[in-house]
């Protein structure tokens, strides 16, 4: 026993249950920072040592090989080179390895994800459909895809988010018919061709239970439909099924993960034993508490009281500023105090809802000079469709006449002018009226009201020409219009314009707007070039991205309704996963957090989120009767 007890040294109670479980099935609550790792590669440790289990029995499952490497490195610094006949794999690994075993070369080739964007993008074209944020659309019908295939959906029956929901099964067909044809499988593919196996094989399920008689999964809140189904599967019948989770970090509904399958575990393995790890070694005292006071306002959730092992000595500080602008000089003042003081820029964390919120950051970032990486896509707002469409505008207020120009925003807002009749490389507002001379006057009096706009519009400055265009060319019509077909709200679209026309407001020429914008994408591809070689100075990720990491520092910035929650959170579930996410968000900072917001965004009031309202409303109750320090 003396290699049992030296595996749980130093362990909470909670831990050692959990490592010590021997058979049947086991779900580990585990809270941030409650060494969720650390319990999982001993309870495989201790499956070997005691002789409970063969390596060559055991299924380590994670959702990213990343995780599945780390965990492995860690087991192998326990057990060594000797035990490396456990399986570590994700998902997809595992249930690829089972269809591969079954049907050799014939399972199929995988394909790559950057062909599925391509192939994607071909049946957007072949289908002429007009997709103006044509990236954005392709990623959500991608995760569409997604979950249809992973919640073991009739595609009759899913009603799409992304645009008509015909329009999607149009899509999905086609793109179904295209991996047939060429004989290829996604990732998604894998799991259903797994399921199917074993669902019609059951000498080969056998098999593959006989395999894996120990089997462990990581990060179980993020698990989708047919995931479980194969889990279950396998772990017939002795269901040895070791589960690692917690349900109030389940952040990723988009892509297929329901929570709520960790909620009915016990429901579904009855006699399943439950383990809470109830100790945050991470982050301060008063950080754990606050943070709890939020997601405990969650309904379907396990209840849970974490504790923190550290003292409560930083402040939860919440700031509240008259706009972004003071919002981001505030942070920038920070960071260089800290910095001053010895703290290493990468300890220093600036989370966000959305990409886009970075952008006014990463300006004022770039115009003092320091440094930052992001563990996201670097956002460049100019390259957006809507500013294409204002770009396009402006030059032909300019004076070009490029058949370019003109067919980026003929009928933005819709003039019904076909595209086709932009058949020469130079247009003329005279030559396209005299298409229309005789029957169709009306349509002449258009294109001469268009003429006289741009004449009008070539005179302005920048940000009193984008008013213009937004408001009598008829722009805004046109984007609520276009959010209507995509199935957006057009405050996401209008927040875009926002940002783009703010950055013109101290541009006195058209030219003096377009030599600022080309410095800032100078500065962004130096910037990206600079983070492929190191990854140093300040953070700046989204929450989502910002899952499983850790920082000293943690500031979040924006914390506006609308924002955080994001406005597309219209369901309880939507406002219960928006308040999972601020929860992850929170729990990310070990030291110091810092939640800030703003009281307007580009001339328009901003309410502060009622996530921050939620725990800063319960400051009286105290946990263990002491003060936290700072507010």
């Amino acid at each position: 026993m003396d290699k049992i007890t030296d595996l749980i040294k130093g362990m909470t109670p909670p831990q050692q249950e959990a490592v010590l479980h021997k058979r049947g099935p086991m779900m580990v609550l585990a809270g941030p920072g409650s060494g969720k790792t650390f319990v999982l590669t001993r309870r495989i440790a201790q499956l070997i040592r005691s002789g409970e289990a063969s390596p060559d029995y055991i299924l380590v499952v994670t959702f990213t090989r990343m995780a599945a490497e780390e965990m492995k490195s860690r087991f192998l610094q326990i057990m060594g080179e000797t035990s490396t006949a456990v399986t570590f794999g994700t998902f997809h690994s595992v249930f690829y390895r089972i269809i591969r075993a079954a049907y050799g070369q014939r399972a199929g080739t995988i394909m790559p994800e950057n062909q599925k964007y391509q192939v994607l993008q071909e049946i957007v074209h072949a289908r002429g459909l007009e997709i103006e944020d044509e990236k954005e659309f392709i990623q959500g019908v991608l995760s569409e895809i997604s979950v249809v295939k992973g919640e073991m959906m009739d595609l009759q029956n899913y009603y799409s988010v992304s645009c008509p929901s015909e329009t999607f099964r149009r899509i999905f067909t086609d793109y179904q018919h295209y991996m047939d044809s060429h004989q290829l499988i996604d990732f998604d593919d894998m799991q259903t061709m797994c399921y199917e196996l074993l669902s019609q094989r059951p000498d080969i399920l056998a098999a593959w239970q006989r395999k894996f008689r120990y089997i462990l999964v990581d990060e179980f809140q993020d698990i989708c439909r047919i995931q479980y189904e194969l889990v279950k599967m396998l772990a017939l019948p002795e269901n040895n099924l070791f589960i690692v989770g917690d349900d109030d970090q389940s952040i990723y509904r988009f892509r297929g993960a329901r929570p709520e399958i960790m909620l009915g575990f016990e429901r579904d393995f009855p006699g399943t034993k439950s383990v809470l790890l109830d100790v945050n070694f991470r982050c301060d005292r008063n950080i754990v508490y606050a943070a709890g006071l939020v997601i405990g306002k969650n309904k379907t959730r396990f209840p849970k009281k974490i504790s923190s092992s550290r003292m409560g000595t930083q402040a939860v500080l919440v700031r509240r500023f008259d706009n972004s602008e003071k919002q981001y000089a505030s942070i920038i003042s920070d960071v260089r105090e800290l910095t001053g003081q010895g703290v290493k820029a990468e300890e220093i964390a600036v989370l966000f809802r959305t990409v886009r919120s970075a952008g006014g950051l990463v300006h004022k970032l770039m115009e003092y000079s320091i440094p930052f990486q992001m563990r996201d896509t670097m956002p460049d707002i100019y390259s957006h469709f809507i500013a294409r469409d204002l770009f396009a505008y402006i030059r032909i207020g300019m004076g070009s006449r490029s058949r370019a120009d003109f067919l980026e925003i003929i009928n933005k807002p819709n003039r019904y002018i076909s595209r086709s009749l932009l058949d020469q490389e130079q247009i003329t507002f005279d030559g396209l009226a005299a298409r229309f001379q005789g029957g169709r006057s009306w349509m002449a009096d258009r294109i001469w009201t268009m003429e006289m706009q741009m004449r009008s519009l070539g005179r302005m400055t920048p940000y009193a020409a984008i008013t213009f265009i937004r408001n009598a060319v008829g722009y805004d019509q046109y984007l609520e219009e276009y959010a209507k077909y995509r199935k957006m709200k057009p405050s996401e679209l209008y927040d875009i314009l926002d940002e783009i026309q703010e950055s013109a407001r101290d541009a006195s020429t058209f030219q003096d707007w377009f030599d600022q914008i080309e410095r800032y994408r100078e500065e962004l591809k130096d910037q990206i070039q600079r983070l492929g070689q190191q990854k140093q100075g300040l953070v700046l990720a989204t929450m989502h991205a910002a899952k499983g990491l850790e920082y000293e520092y943690v500031y979040i910035i924006d914390a506006n309704e609308g924002t955080i929650p994001h406005e597309k959170a219209v369901l309880e579930e939507d406002i219960e996963e928006e308040r999972r996410l601020f929860y992850v968000a929170m729990t990310r900072a070990k030291n110091r957090l810092v939640i800030c917001s703003t009281k307007e965004r580009f001339g328009k009031a901003q309410k502060e989120s009622r996530f921050v309202k939620e725990f800063m409303g319960a400051k009286k109750a105290r946990p263990s009767g002491k003060k936290p320090s700072g507010s």
